[in-house]
């Protein structure tokens, strides 16, 4: 069977190597190289991700639990899946489960928590979340007569209120929903802070970690987190979510399922035949990062690699903050670079809405997307329009350069309104 792994970098991987691995760095546009900004929508794809996810159709393709060979394989790939995703979040394998995507695997878990919910008990969510982590818990809420408490989030500095936070967490509390970094802002929440007052009150505690995993290491056993989702195609891989369950929390979920289904930890999480070449992919990404760096094992590797890759993301997000402020007419949102935040800024200028900034920017070949980025409440609480902001995200593949054709661009644009 054709593996994903391979030998480990005895150094740290430069910005021109880790290019070299991304087909999509060759395309140009309007007569420009195209840099890509899109990171937080969804990042460009290494190719190995795509050699593995071709490698499953083509040679392994089958269904699981069978006793001939290409469903042998199949087992084993998603065996290898969860081992990977495991070392990715500090979990074990049989804490890994996979999704369509996040938002449907938190819908799914949200069916499943709150079966056990009634009236007079309540689930916490956040202004500042994706409506991902906001619209499963609402729903359910409603269904079961629980009430939903809404933390503040504070405009000026796009974080949230963590005094409103700890005052919404009361001895009804059954859940908190947080989110790890905000999508929208580059916001990264103290989610240590979140998972002690949960616990306190006997609460569980879920987080959001689709914009935080490609930036930052995600350390479930340190959060202290009970349930988390991430998106392997925010972090170089294919479509695919995965949900993290603590063991005996996960296998204890009322989940719907089909009777012949299995019962137990992970798979009582997973519905129907799963997308064993988005698997297959996701391990793939795993490598991808854990490869760009020496270590002793694959999560050594991993810890290794996001400590570059987290030193770079500053000075990038440091240098295009800077440029961004130096322009008349714009005007940036979330905490400045100094701050807990990820490599994303969103910002407006002035006379130009979003929409319109984002073709422009693409007539110089930088693809930047717009809008609210189904942070919805977030654009509301900054009251900037419909068109909402224009987002630049710096992916592992960004570059001093192109964060300043950016940079410059906008300045032209901003000159010529």
């Amino acid at each position: 069977m054709t593996t994903t792994t391979s030998a480990a970098n005895t150094s740290i991987a430069t910005p021109d190597q880790i290019r070299t691995n991304f087909p999509a760095l060759n395309r140009r546009h309007a007569g420009h190289p195209v840099a890509y900004f899109d990171g937080p929508g969804g990042t460009q794809v290494p190719r190995q991700v795509t050699e593995a996810i071709s490698d499953y159709l083509l040679n392994h393709n089958a269904n699981t639990h069978w006793t001939y060979p290409t469903s042998a394989e199949t087992d084993a790939i998603i065996t290898a899946g969860r081992a990977a995703l495991a070392d990715f979040l500090n979990a074990t394998p049989d804490e890994i489960a996979f999704g369509a995507n996040m938002t449907t695997l938190t819908f799914h878990l949200a069916r499943g928590l709150g079966r056990a919910w009634g009236p007079g008990d309540e689930v916490v969510i956040t202004e500042l979340d994706h409506h991902a982590n906001v619209a499963p818990w609402t729903r359910i809420a409603a269904e079961r007569g629980a009430t939903i408490r809404v933390v503040k989030m504070i405009p000026e500095t796009g974080q949230l209120d963590y005094a409103d936070l700890e005052r919404a967490i009361t001895p009804r509390t059954k859940l908190l929903a947080m989110g790890a970094a905000s999508n929208a802002l580059g916001t990264i929440n103290d989610l240590k802070r979140g998972a002690a007052l949960a616990h306190a009150v006997g609460a569980l505690f879920f987080v959001d970690a689709v914009h935080y995993a490609p930036h930052e290491l995600v350390d479930v056993r340190d959060l202290g987190c009970d349930f988390l989702c991430c998106s392997a195609y925010k972090f170089y891989g294919p479509h695919i979510g995965i949900l993290y369950g603590r063991h005996d929390l996960l296998g204890a979920v009322d989940f719907p399922k089909l009777i012949p289904a299995p019962d137990t930890a992970p798979e009582i999480a997973e519905t129907g035949t799963q997308n064993h070449e988005g698997i297959a992919g996701a391990t793939a990404a795993v490598d991808f990062l854990a490869n760009l760096a020496p270590g002793a094992n694959r999560r050594a590797r991993l810890e290794a690699s996001f400590a570059n890759l987290h030193a770079r993301g500053i000075e990038l997000v440091t240098q295009l903050w800077q440029g961004l402020a130096s322009i008349n007419g714009v005007r940036l949102f979330g905490p400045e670079p100094h701050l807990p935040r990820t490599p994303t800024v969103s910002f407006t200028l002035d006379g130009i809405n979003s929409t319109d900034l984002s073709r422009r920017l693409a007539d110089h070949g930088l693809f930047a997307s717009n809008g609210d980025f189904y942070a919805k409440t977030v654009i509301d609480r900054l009251a900037v329009g419909p068109h909402g902001l224009l987002r630049a995200g710096c992916a592992c593949y960004a570059t001093a350069d192109e964060v300043q054709r950016l940079i410059t661009a906008v300045k032209e644009i901003a000159n010529k309104k």
